[in-house]
């Protein structure tokens, strides 16, 4: 399996889980594949056709897709066709000869076309050898995109019991796994669940204040990459995609309004580079399968996780470090809530209502962004992921024991029946009617947090959520409670640290840091013969070499056809293809610059792949500044106004660099406190989880700065 792969793809190696998923298909055993975009799902199915007798049907609802699909296939050696509504009669005949010749090993097909008797009755007289469902998730009521048509695909096990079935989806909860297997029929099907970290992918989100600028100074990054920008409306996507191009960027409109050639046109332009930024509706997306999009813009936010999951999933899937950003407001939740009220099937409204909001939830906490969404799908990540704007955010950490009391001390005296936006109404002093009509205005904790500002106390309530002291009830009007740990928090006068809400635009700050140092003016010269190629292929640029291949190039400097073909993603068929005039250039360069070629092996290889996202001003460097002024016995004080932070700040960078394993010499520090060895033995006794039991221990003697920084210099 191996050898086919490297001749045919390109590749030295599988992706996790790719073996074990194909070992089980060459063993005629049906299979549920749960992989993210990206993950590498079509190999599962591509590889068995080469190594079985017979055909492979994929059924896939992505019509647009299937063209790029079969280009692919086609250009890495392998027979591949697809019949969909798209092509005209005469030419589904000519395809269905070439099939029965033996000339195709895939053949895609839509849904729809297995409700024609006739098409059926023809797949029958074939030697199918294994049938694959993709988009598997699209069967269910409780996905996020149920296709009806997908409800006939249960008799493939009718039609074809001996044949194995592989049924493939990005995003599925256990709920649609479970319908998956019910309504396809599957036989004690063997489930291969693959990591939905994505890594490579970095998440925010932003209050939608200042959007469109927050949107141009994003795209200004992404310069001259791909990017798609999801909004609410049709009007909208229109008027964005205007002002972007006002703005002097190359930017189309898309959405089901438009006349099919149109959508055609705009879709074509973008998959072959024509047109760098798509402004779409949900309507966007489902068929694109284009590698190298860097950035995703939820211009406003989505219905559905699983949608979310999927459209963010568009970013990056050559496996490069991309962005997803959601811009959030309230504004958006009562738009969505508008179109819940119009579905007239109770269930299905409900369904919709619990899904919105769990999107409400996950924008509105400040826990990791993506331990939040794998526990969504059931998955655990026990650390936080360094690629959210909540975990790479350098936010300071701050006695919040006054806030806290007077947040809850309003959610109860105001009867414990409002909803957030109420609440941090109530605690601003704000003179709105509803206020006034039930009494609020003449409360003791109207108007006690005027020095914060909404967007702060907004922040406050919903790390009080995730630290259970407040609780969300859930409904058409979500109100909030004070939970019982809340209440024993005032009546025992508690202590709290929370983390200061960071400023957006400095959030927004995100640098691409590739590890790989390849050559760029190279690796634009092969862009360009990649284009030239492409066009006289009439086939996307991608589907001739991906970025990644591109990028190995531009490093390693191939310069004859042995070393071309240890590049990712050159297969027989591509070395023997296009490998002439992508060497010449190389040659050519090399000759020129006098540059020596590196010889290519896989841990290199593995050492230069991209490296996450990071942020501008990246806390990397700042922990940096930190080690060095220690080495150079520094006071922590000095340390923290050099660098225009709080001294918990500091601390904070000392422990982070500890976490990472740095030999810090910390003793001159632990001189400068007078009660160190007080303070050690109290965390020996009471732990260092918790700071109040250590204060209560010392007998409230030592201040809680004292103890903090002790803290940090205890081994």
């Amino acid at each position: 399996m191996k050898d086919l792969l490297k001749k045919y793809f390109g590749f030295d190696d599988f992706r996790p889980m790719q073996k074990e998923i194909i070992d089980e298909v060459i063993k005629k055993k049906d299979v549920l594949v749960l992989m993210p975009t990206g993950g590498g799902k079509s190999l599962c199915y591509q590889l068995p056709a080469l190594k079985m007798e017979g055909l492979t049907l994929v059924v896939s609802p992505l019509i647009a897709l299937m063209k790029d699909q079969v280009d692919s296939l086609k250009a890495n050696g392998i027979g591949a066709e697809f019949i969909n509504s798209s092509l005209r009669f005469e030419e589904i005949k000519q395809i269905e000869q070439a099939v029965f010749r033996g000339e195709v090993k895939i053949l895609f097909v839509a849904p729809e076309r297995l409700s024609s008797s006739y098409f059926f009755d023809w797949l029958k007289r074939l030697e199918v050898c294994l049938i694959a469902i993709d988009e598997a998730h699209c069967i269910s009521e409780w996905g996020h995109d149920f296709r009806p048509h997908y409800r006939s695909l249960k008799i493939f096990k009718q039609e074809f019991a001996r044949v194995p079935l592989i049924a493939l989806t990005a995003t599925a909860t256990y709920e649609v796994r479970e319908d998956i297997k019910k309504q396809l029929g599957l036989k004690e099907p063997k489930v291969f669940i693959s990591s939905f970290n994505r890594e490579n992918l970095k998440l925010s989100i932003f209050p939608k204040r200042r959007a469109f600028d927050k949107l141009v100074g994003l795209i200004e990054k992404h310069k001259d990459e791909s990017v798609i920008v999801y909004c609410f409306s049709r009007r909208e996507t229109e008027e964005i995609a205007e002002s972007l191009k006002l703005a002097g960027f190359s930017a189309m409109a898309y959405h089901a309004g438009l006349e099919r050639e149109v959508r055609q046109e705009v879709q074509e332009n973008f998959i072959r580079d024509k047109t760098k930024i798509i402004v779409a509706t949900i309507a966007f997306g489902m068929g694109i399968d284009k590698p190298d999009v860097r950035l995703v813009v939820h211009y406003s936010f989505p219905k559905t996780l699983e949608s979310y999951y999927q459209e963010i999933g568009r970013a990056g899937r050559d496996g490069m470090e991309s962005e997803g950003v959601l811009f959030y407001s309230y504004g958006d939740v009562r738009k969505h809530e508008f179109f819940l009220e119009q579905i007239e099937d109770e269930k299905q409204r409900q369904i919709a209502r619990e899904k919105l909001n769990q999107v409400i939830d996950y924008c509105e906490s400040a826990d990791c962004r993506k331990k939040y969404l794998l526990d969504y799908f059931s998955e655990e990540l026990k650390k936080d992921c360094k690629s959210c704007d909540i975990c790479l955010s350098d936010q300071e950490v701050f006695d919040a024991t006054i806030i806290t009391q007077k947040i809850l001390s309003a959610i109860l005296k105001t009867g414990s029946v409002f909803g957030k936006s109420h609440v941090i109404q109530v605690l601003r002093g704000s003179r709105r009617r509803q206020v006034k009509d039930n009494g609020h205005d003449k409360l003791s904790v109207f108007g006690i947090v005027k020095d914060y500002s909404k967007d702060e106390v907004d922040h406050f309530v919903r790390a009080l959520i995730g630290a259970g002291l407040i609780k969300k009830e859930e409904g058409k009007f979500p109100i909030l409670k004070v939970t019982s740990k809340g209440i024993t928090f005032l009546k025992n006068k508690g202590k709290i640290e929370l983390t200061k809400p960071a400023d957006d635009l400095e959030r927004e700050g995100i640098i691409k840091s590739d590890k790989i140092e390849y050559d760029e003016n190279l690796f634009e010269r092969l862009k360009a013969i990649r284009s030239i190629i492409a066009k006289e292929n009439d086939v996307p640029n991608f589907v001739i070499f991906g970025d990644v291949s591109l990028r190995e190039m531009a490093y390693f400097l191939p310069v004859d056809k042995e070393s071309f073909s240890k590049i990712s993603g050159v297969g027989e068929a591509k070395l023997k293809t296009y490998a002439p005039r992508f060497l010449a250039v190389i040659q050519a360069y090399v000759k020129k610059f006098k540059l020596k070629p590196k010889p290519i092996n896989k841990q290199l290889r593995s050492a230069n792949r991209p490296s996450s996202t990071r942020r501008i001003h990246s806390p990397l460097a700042r922990y940096q500044v930190t080690k060095k002024m220690i080495e150079q016995k520094k006071a922590l004080t000095e340390i923290a106004k050099v660098q225009d932070f709080r001294l918990t700040t500091i601390l904070r960078h000392i422990q982070k660099l500890k976490d990472a394993g740095q030999n810090l010499n910390l003793d001159y520090l632990k001189k400068d406190l007078n009660n160190f060895s007080k303070i050690e033995t109290a965390f020996q006794k009471c732990g260092k989880a918790r700071l109040k039991p250590v204060f209560e221990e010392l007998d409230e003697k030592i201040s809680y700065d004292e103890i903090k920084i002790a803290r940090v210099l205890v081994d």
